[in-house]
C-alpha cells in the first residue's frame, strides 16, 4: 500500500500523505522512498508536500524530509510545504526547521508563492 498521493495542481506536483502519524520505521522508509521518487516526477521543478492530516511525525521522518531539501536543491526543485498542522510546526520551530524549510498556510497559498517572482525575474 503505498504511503503518499501524488497529483499534479497546474504546473505543481502535490504529494500528500496517507498516514495521520508517521512513526513506524518501515513506513517512514517507504514515505522517504516515495517522496525521493517524486523529485523527478516535478517536471515543473515544483513540489509541494501538503501535510493535511499528519498530526504527528517521528525524527526519523523529519530527517528524510531534509534529506528530501537536499535532493530538490541538486536537482533544482523548488520545493515548499503546506497544511502543516501545529505539531508538526512546533517540531519544525524546535529544530529550527521552519527557516530551512518555505512552509504555506494552504494549498491555495503555496500554489500561488510557486508563480510569485521576485524583482528581477
Amino acid at each position: 500500500m503505498s504511503a503518499t498521493t501524488t497529483e499534479n495542481n497546474g504546473e505543481v506536483l502535490v504529494v500528500g500523505f496517507m498516514d495521520s502519524k508517521i512513526l513506524d520505521s518501515q513506513r517512514i522508509e517507504q514515505v522517504g522512498r516515495e517522496l525521493q521518487e517524486a523529485v523527478p516526477q516535478a517536471i515543473n521543478k515544483k513540489l509541494l508536500l501538503n501535510f493535511r492530516g499528519v498530526s504527528f511525525m517521528s525524527s526519523a521522518m523529519i530527517t528524510k524530509l531534509v534529506m528530501l531539501n537536499k535532493t530538490c536543491k541538486a536537482q533544482s526543485v523548488n520545493l515548499k510545504f503546506c497544511e502543516v498542522s501545529p505539531n508538526v510546526l512546533e517540531v519544525f520551530k524546535i529544530t529550527n526547521l521552519n527557516k530551512l524549510f518555505d512552509i504555506q498556510a494552504s494549498e491555495e497559498k503555496a500554489i500561488s508563492s510557486f508563480e510569485k517572482k521576485g524583482w528581477f525575474s
